[in-house]
């Protein structure tokens, strides 16, 4: 069967599925993952990839759908040309390597992330640019009929938060946020006894991540050869280069432009992006979010901001947690008990809280075969994955919004059904930002 045969006949059955698959609940795919990658997959029924950013997270997740014989890398975009080259390199040689005569020239190369996306062959992209970089291609993926996985946070402003969830809807796209901490089981386990009463009645989350991005002061340095500087900047303000913005200076391994609010909102929305996601998945608001926000007195302190959510829960965003521990992580805290959670760390008080088997009538969430795998899988069956563009959007909101809190010291009243500030004209105009020509949002 043709590529251009597969492509059409996989997008008429997308496209006559849609509408089911904006039913269907957040299940669990069924198959396994062994199964799945151990299985010699026609080439004909392989889902052709586009990678958009080939930096840190797009390496990785790289070399993880390389190893995935259900798939087929087609093409990679950056803006830098020795990453780009060295991911089409990357590419191709693991695909020699499985031929017998050693020779593989399929994977195509762009500056241009709308040459790839032009494309009939592919059916899904990875996104990983910077921060700013997120919402533009994300939306236009969509209305070119592909599925979409995109690197946390998933925006930069509310306003685009909000449009990429709506063009997912609009285009009926499987659309997976890169907050992988909803695939490991420490954390859904976590959410599990939250939810199920293990420590009483809920009265406080502590989220320990860092404080706000700055407005960018960097000094212009010389240009850097190989790199497409206007672009890299696209929709941000007009601005000389900087090593330390750069995809490949001085500061390749450890690029810091999450630190400048032009292109990221700081640890707010790196870090929080992972533990408030996890915050709201506890609390069971992955279609909402929190009623108020209340920035702390200091109005030169960046840690001390409070969430109050319709419940009473109150979420704090705070270097420590309740008993004055400085730890990173989420800390739960109800009226029997406590559960502190991070990356491969699960603890409790009482300790029985963890160690007490999930009963039948406990709740149970979502089990994900992998982040990656649970997206390919969502591909072919259509469902919703486990960290659906709904629960990237409204997480992502939530670190905006503290954010805007910590930037304006103002107290905030959010309508999260409306996507607004509740009579409030000034801080409603804060929820997106002005897009430099020609990278304006797309209409969809």
């Amino acid at each position: 069967m043709s590529k251009n045969h597969r492509t059409i006949t996989r997008r008429h059955f997308v496209q006559g599925s849609a509408a089911a698959a904006l039913a269907l609940p957040l299940l669990p795919s069924l198959s396994s993952v062994a199964a799945e990658d151990k299985k010699a997959t026609p080439p004909s029924d392989r889902i052709g990839l586009g990678f958009i950013g080939v930096g840190t997270m797009n390496r990785g997740h790289l070399g993880h759908f390389l190893g995935s014989g259900d798939v087929q890398v087609l093409a990679v975009c950056d803006v830098d040309t020795k990453r780009r080259n060295n991911a089409k390199q990357t590419v191709e040689k693991r695909y020699a390597d499985k031929k017998k005569n050693g020779a593989y020239k399929g994977c195509d190369a762009y500056n241009d992330f709308r040459e790839l996306l032009a494309r009939k062959d592919i059916d899904a992209v990875v996104i990983a640019t910077p921060d700013h970089w997120h919402a533009i291609p994300a939306i236009e993926a969509c209305k070119a009929g592909m599925d979409v996985y995109c690197e946390k946070p998933l925006s930069l402003t509310i306003h685009e938060a909000k449009l990429m969830r709506d063009a997912a809807r609009k285009y009926g796209r499987v659309f997976q946020t890169g907050s992988q901490q909803r695939s490991s089981s420490e954390f859904r386990l976590a959410c599990e006894l939250v939810r199920s009463g293990r420590i009483g009645k809920l009265k406080a989350v502590y989220v320990n991540v860092g404080g706000p991005s700055h407005p960018c002061d960097l000094p212009a340095e010389a240009d850097e050869p190989g790199l497409d500087w206007d672009r890299w900047l696209g929709p941000a303000p007009k601005r000389a280069y900087n090593s330390v913005l750069s995809p490949r200076g001085v500061h390749s391994h450890f690029p810091n432009w999450r630190n400048y609010r032009e292109y990221s909102g700081g640890m707010m929305t790196d870090w929080g992006a992972h533990h408030f996601d996890i915050t709201q998945w506890a609390l069971g608001m992955d279609e909402s979010g929190p009623s108020e926000i209340i920035p702390p007195k200091d109005a030169k302190a960046e840690r001390g901001l409070q969430y109050v959510y319709a419940n009473g829960v109150v979420v704090h965003h705070s270097e420590k947690d309740d008993s004055g521990a400085n730890v990173n992580g989420i800390t739960f805290v109800g009226s029997d008990g406590k559960i502190f959670v991070n990356r491969g760390y699960l603890k409790s008080t009482p300790e029985d809280v963890i160690k007490q088997p999930l009963g039948s009538h406990d709740v149970r969430l979502y089990r994900s075969p992998g982040h990656q795998r649970d997206w390919i899988e969502c591909i072919r069956s259509r469902r919703r994955p486990i960290a659906d563009v709904e629960i990237g959007a409204r997480s992502v909101t939530v670190c905006h919004l503290g954010n805007l809190a910590y930037w304006n010291h103002r107290k905030l009243r959010w309508d999260a059904e409306k996507w607004q500030f509740l009579d409030d004209t000034e801080a409603n105009k804060w929820l997106d930002r002005e897009h430099r020509d020609p990278w304006k949002l797309p209409t969809i």
